[in-house]
């Protein structure tokens, strides 16, 4: 009888103290229930109706059958629609697997055979792609993201149900699932650059603890005024924003795609106060003739990460928003993606730096036998954090090998000074072993970006006979420069070591990159493989 009322009572107990994604959204609505929330086209939201719609949602997919552990794909645009999902599948304790959605069918298909997904939630410009990616597979749910409640559903598409249509009349009371802090929340995954993706198992209290780490390093408050345009698939835009700001109180604006346009005008309309883009995002803006057109002076916080942000660029904006204060986010998916913070009092005295460790991580830097090196040498950057994964899905061997002796190690190269500070050096697959020495492709990049009239520059390495891989240089110039190969090679040769000087070197009018801004190095090396 005792031993029974005890399993009991510390079932009451854990419930008091749990604490995951689900229930941050209450605890916020609670506080500041008519405090807009979001904002999506011309939709504004409070805390207390984006709870509801919440509830609603919940109560759909509870209804139809769906439970704690589910796996669920959803694929879509930024709209008001993810954010809701976001939260509704949380709060049942199914698990969300946000999906790249430019992804082909087969992509795709992997995911989901790979997964167990057992439902769809999507855009109706996606849905057909989860079809044929499903094939003969058993796909309990599926649901059409952000449908117009008045609006039938086409013929093609007859086994998807609206979202709109199902959470009408359902009712918005809090659902209280059976989970807790280390149920499964999302499963995100890479982008497979070496081989197949790997599903990134992130659990309630991974998110919620970057969340926190966010918030802290980041110095966000509830009067933040926030843009959500980069892709919400993606960990740094889902939780290091969206997720954060949810989670202080404070007001965002979901944009569908990272236009510069409509960023700008957004800025100036909305007032905001904080925006993340990525490097490639931010000289976008630079380089847009509305840029010095638009009242900007609202921009307090700026944010970037996913990728390096070359000096000149973040001096070159250091200037141009003189009132904004700059931070450098740098992770990995596997940490929910925060690990390091580069303050706005270092920017300029720590340039290119990727800060310190944020709020709740340890970080050091290894050699190739897991040993700390000294400050000064470079080696593997590796964390210990609560906000690292559980390990990647269904795949033991790579869990094993990224935790070994108790530390995450997350492929980067880096050095540590004295004060603590870490610079990344490159990606171990981006460094380039040329003539049997080792070339930072990062390094010779920065070089490139202080010649004028580069807008952007990406150096990779391609097959070559003599060097086994040599240097190569892609640049697209400012508009309006007339810059030449010439130019480029005294430049470089004039800055760096010889064997570090570009062997080729082309000009292109874009480079490729995926919808959040990461410049896509691995086709790079497929375009330009038959040149050495």
């Amino acid at each position: 009888m005792n031993t029974e009322m005890n399993v009991e009572v510390s079932k009451r107990i854990d419930r008091v103290r749990r604490n995951t994604l689900g229930d941050l959204l209450t605890r916020t609505r609670e506080r500041v229930p008519n405090k807009i929330a979001i904002a999506y086209n011309e939709m504004r939201l409070t805390y207390s109706e984006l709870d509801d719609l919440v509830n609603q949602t919940a109560h759909v997919f509870i209804a139809d059958g769906m439970k704690k552990g589910d796996m669920i794909a959803v694929i879509s645009k930024n709209s008001l629609d993810f954010v809701i999902v976001n939260f509704a599948l949380a709060r049942i304790g199914a698990v969300m697997i946000p999906l790249n959605y430019m992804l082909t069918s087969q992509d795709v298909k992997y995911v989901i055979n790979h997964a167990g997904v057992c439902g769809f939630l999507s855009a109706v410009e996606f849905a057909p792609v989860l079809d044929t990616a499903a094939g003969s597979r058993a796909i309990r749910f599926r649901y059409l993201m952000d449908y117009p409640i008045d609006k039938s559903v086409p013929d093609e598409l007859k086994s998807w149900k609206s979202l709109a249509v199902e959470r009408k009349d359902q009712s918005t009371e809090f659902i209280d699932a059976d989970i807790d802090d280390e149920s499964l929340a999302h499963v995100l995954y890479t982008s497979g650059t070496e081989s197949r993706p790997k599903g990134v198992m992130l659990t309630h209290k991974s998110i919620v603890s970057e969340y926190v780490s966010c918030i802290v390093s980041g110095e966000m408050t509830e009067n933040d005024v926030c843009i959500h345009a980069l892709p919400l698939y993606h960990s740094a835009q889902l939780h290091c924003f969206l997720g954060p700001s949810i989670y202080l109180g404070s007001s965002g604006i979901i944009l569908e795609s990272a236009k510069p346009d409509v960023i700008l005008e957004t800025v100036e309309k909305e007032k905001i106060t904080q925006l993340f883009c990525p490097p490639t995002v931010w000289i976008s803006l630079l380089r847009h003739p509305d840029f010095n057109k638009r009242d900007l002076s609202s921009l307090e916080k700026c944010y970037y990460g996913a990728a390096i942000m070359p000096m000149e660029v973040l001096k070159e904006l250091s200037v141009r928003l003189p009132q904004a204060r700059f931070f450098n986010f740098y992770g990995q998916t596997e940490v929910a993606p925060l690990a390091t913070v580069l303050k706005p009092e270092d920017q300029m005295r720590k340039l290119g730096s990727a800060g310190k460790p944020s709020l709740n991580v340890q970080t050091k830097i290894v050699d190739e036998n897991d040993v700390e090196v000294p400050r000064g040498v470079i080696g593997e950057i590796v964390h210990r954090t609560p906000h690292a994964m559980k390990g990647y899905l269904f795949d033991p061997e790579k869990t094993e090998e990224a935790f070994r002796n108790g530390w995450f190690h997350s492929g980067d190269l880096g050095v540590m000074d004295e004060e603590g500070y870490i610079t990344i050096v490159d990606r171990k697959k981006d460094m380039i072993k040329t003539g049997g020495i080792n070339v930072s492709s990062r390094e010779v990049e920065e070089v490139i970006y202080q010649l004028d009239g580069v807008s952007e520059v990406a150096v990779i390495s391609i097959p070559d006979p003599y060097w086994i891989e040599a240097v190569m240089a892609i640049i697209v110039p400012k508009k309006g420069a007339n810059l030449t190969k010439g130019d480029v090679l005294n430049f470089c040769k004039n800055h760096l070591s010889k064997f570090k000087v570009p062997k080729y070197i082309e000009f292109a009018d874009e480079l490729p990159k995926n919808p959040s801004g990461k410049l896509l190095k691995r086709t790079l090396r497929e375009m330009y493989k038959e040149l050495g």
